[in-house]
């Protein structure tokens, strides 16, 4: 949408999740009609949360989204354990940190990141949605499901989200039945 791409070029703010660009953003995420719509605006509001004003936590984003990018999940969550400890009120650098455990099987302590991620920026829709896919792998459908609704009210638009909400659901139910 090209209010939201407008709102981002006009006010540098600055750049996380304090960034006070968010509000309005996460407003049109709300109001968005349907998925196009909301994938701009999804898009601008990660184009904030990765950035940082620390150049040093900027070339360790830079290098572990790289590294993870290649698979190489040992040196991404070293470069995201140098963010959190230098930046920990960066509340992108523990998401990261969080997705590289979750890809490494390691769902205790991404859940543990997805907090600190949440307790940072609350309407952080991914790692609600990484909150969820943690759940799912340690059989824990109900959580699971909470985790999917809690991300799709603040991102209604939430593709994923919601296909997994749905099948939860649905597991859920056959279960009961």
């Amino acid at each position: 949408m090209a209010v939201a791409l407008i709102l981002l070029a006009a006010s540098p703010g600055r750049a996380d999740q304090n960034d006070a660009r968010l509000d309005g953003l996460f407003s049109q995420l709300l109001a968005a009609p349907g998925p196009a719509e909301a994938q701009t605006i999804e898009a601008a509001i990660w184009l904030i949360w990765v950035q940082s004003d620390d150049g040093a936590v900027q070339a360790l984003m830079r290098d572990g989204v790289d590294a993870m990018s290649r698979r190489d999940f040992g040196r991404a969550l070293g470069k995201f354990e140098q963010m959190v400890a230098i930046a920990p009120d960066f509340a992108e650098g523990w998401n990261k940190r969080a997705t590289v455990h979750y890809l490494m099987g390691n769902f205790g302590e991404s859940l543990s990141d997805i907090e600190r991620t949440l307790a940072l920026e609350p309407r952080h829709f991914g790692a609600l949605s990484g909150r969820g896919l943690c759940y799912i792998e340690l059989e824990d459908e109900k959580r699971a499901l909470e985790a999917f609704e809690d991300a799709l009210t603040i991102h209604p638009n939430l593709t994923s989200a919601a296909i997994n909400a749905a099948a939860l659901r649905k597991s859920l139910r056959e279960r009961e039945i």
